[in-house]
């Protein structure tokens, strides 16, 4: 499922300007996706309909940012952004899926 998001949202992103805001969306939701992919099936079925594409999330963090003016500079940070974004798909908190068990393969750290 991860690699079905990541394939709607760069279909999304090549609808865009390189490095626009809606395609720094679609960058975010890709890191976020191949971080907790259980939040893959969410954004995949989400990114189906129209009114909950990349371009109106921009919108959602540009309104944020808007309503967070100082003088005449506005700026959202990277974890601003991904609150927006969790909010507007739906996506559980960071973290609310994890189950606290680390996995490691001792033969990384072998010579």
């Amino acid at each position: 499922m991860i690699q079905e998001a990541i394939r709607k949202l760069r279909e999304q992103q090549s609808r865009v300007k390189e490095r626009s805001p809606q395609w720094m969306v679609a960058e975010q939701l890709m890191d976020l996706v191949r971080a907790e992919p259980q939040c893959a099936e969410i954004l995949a079925q989400d990114l189906e309909v129209e009114a909950m594409s990349i371009t109106e999330a921009e919108k959602k963090i540009k309104a944020y940012a808007d309503g967070h003016k100082t003088g005449n500079f506005s700026c959202v940070t990277p974890v601003e952004a991904e609150r927006v974004l969790r909010e507007f798909y739906g996506l559980p908190e960071r973290g609310a899926g994890a189950t606290g068990i680390i996995s490691l393969d001792l033969a990384d750290f072998l010579g």
